[in-house]
């Protein structure tokens, strides 16, 4: 068995696909939202606010990430996770926050998730690093992997749209609901966001399944591989 078919037997996908000519129907009410609503919360009292520098470089920004108190998950994380990869990347694959794995090694996607990630980019010929950078919405994690508050996307945001300004990739994969909905700007269900197009500021944005939730919801990884594929085309031109 080669890589390429590990790999696919890794996402439940195995004997291979073969790529349509034209895309797959989709069934009515067949997707259901992968996290909880972001929630709608006052702003958090007695914290400072996010740095607001003009254009920061990547040493000055990951400084300002390590300084940051501007929300209450500073206080309870180990270290703030800023992201990984290719600097100059044409793929930003961005997902929620750091979990337990990541909180203690300061770096994104460490655990079964990203395990399940890494096979993930194999399966589409790519490699953690090489051409890819991978980051989140927050960058401290939130107590009890909970979703990020409303108020707490919003302070960190402005260090990933920084990110995103500094790599300049051709194309953004949101992991889930949370990084979907703050890169998009609403609020929508994944199963009415995956399968097309987006606009982020004139990268092409595609949304896909948090590697999360796929570990607990394998049947959707069919899905994932639909979004993959659809990626693949993408930068491929088509």
């Amino acid at each position: 068995m080669d890589r390429s078919e590990a790999v696919l037997r890794e996402l439940n996908l195995y004997p291979r696909w073969v790529r349509r000519n034209q895309p797959a129907p989709v069934m009515a009410g067949q997707h259901a939202p992968v996290a909880a609503e972001v929630e709608a919360v006052a702003p958090d009292a007695a914290v400072a606010p996010a740095p607001q520098a003009g254009k920061p470089g990547w040493p000055e920004l990951k400084q300002q990430v390590r300084d940051c108190t501007a929300c209450r998950l500073r206080a309870g994380c180990t270290q703030t996770v800023f992201g990984v990869g290719d600097e100059r990347a044409d793929w930003l694959f961005v997902g929620e926050g750091p979990g337990a794995d990541e909180d203690a090694r300061g770096e994104p996607f460490v655990g079964q998730a990203g395990k399940l990630l890494d096979n993930m980019l194999l399966a589409i010929k790519l490699k953690r690093g090489n051409n890819v950078y991978i980051a989140n919405i927050v960058k401290c994690r939130p107590p009890d992997n909970r979703t990020p508050t409303a108020d707490e996307i919003a302070q960190c945001l402005p260090y990933l749209q920084r990110q995103i300004e500094l790599i300049k990739p051709k194309l953004v994969i949101a992991l889930g609901k949370t990084a979907a909905v703050a890169l998009l700007g609403k609020d929508a269900t994944i199963g009415s966001l995956r399968g097309t197009l987006h606009d982020y500021r004139g990268i092409p944005l595609i949304v896909t399944y948090h590697p999360a939730y796929l570990l607990r919801s394998p049947m959707e990884k069919a899905k994932a591989w639909q979004d993959l594929c659809l990626a693949a085309k993408t930068m491929a031109g088509g």
